[in-house]
């Protein structure tokens, strides 16, 4: 994927054609959907809408949208049904979540189906469109541009091709632990504590569920670190840095 920089001076994530990425909004509430859709046009994206379930999966089916804004209640069945039409047209999709619901169990109701990402009601402009270019990046739909190489010690990450190694040796990584390690690595020698990590990879509060870190932060040592001398390392009560290995 490559970007570029509009006259507002923003950067403008571009699909790998350089057509602009693509967004389906699915929510009954029209002057909601006309406002995410004016904001997301603002952002150079082309965008789609749906006021029900069944008008989403035919329009992704046209659209073939590169992620999606899905709210939750629809008039004519569930958002979590409907991600699962969705994920059997687009696998791969990314998907984020709109609900009036803020418990953590229908937080993890809803990413346990398969989405990606859960904003709440009312919520910020900014803020969804934030989520949304994390979950283009992470999906490797878009890069920022600019970016090219991250190297510590003999770690490299490529943002642009999204490979990895160590050591002159290909790692391979889920977007996820991806999107972690660059994280990491633009923060070199830098203690980096989980609710950064929440903030930055995950972009929420799990709602106290800060063990997600601590698992993809072991996901990432078994791959980058095994039978080799560590880079990423704890310190017990501040959070995590990685830095080439001695």
């Amino acid at each position: 994927m490559t970007t570029t920089t509009s006259p507002q001076g923003r950067t403008e994530l571009l699909r790998p054609d350089r057509t602009p990425v693509r967004v389906l909004v699915v929510d009954d509430e029209a002057s909601l959907t006309e406002l995410l859709s004016m904001a997301l046009r603002y952002e150079g994206w082309e965008v789609r809408s749906a006021g029900d379930g069944a008008a989403a999966v035919r329009t992704a089916r046209a659209f073939r949208p590169d992620v999606v804004i899905l709210d939750v209640m629809l008039p004519d069945m569930d958002g979590l049904a409907v991600l699962g039409r969705l994920r059997r047209e687009l696998s791969d999709v990314p998907v984020l979540f709109l609900t009036a619901r803020d418990s953590v169990e229908d937080r993890i109701a809803g990413l346990t189906a398969g989405g990606d990402d859960y904003v709440t009601k009312p919520f910020s402009l900014e803020e969804v469109v934030a989520r949304l270019r994390g979950l283009i990046r992470r999906s490797g739909t878009a890069a920022a541009r600019g970016e090219s190489r991250l190297v510590v010690g003999d770690l490299m990450l490529d943002e642009d091709s999204h490979e990895v190694s160590r050591g002159g040796k290909n790692i391979h990584l889920t977007a996820t632990e991806f999107e972690l390690l660059r994280f990491l690595m633009r923060n070199p020698r830098r203690v980096l504590s989980k609710a950064q990590i929440l903030d930055r990879v995950w972009n929420y509060d799990f709602g106290g569920q800060a063990n997600v870190v601590e698992l993809y932060i072991s996901y990432l040592r078994k791959k980058i670190d095994a039978g080799r001398a560590p880079m990423i390392h704890t310190r017990r009560g501040a959070g995590y840095l990685i830095k080439p290995g001695e």
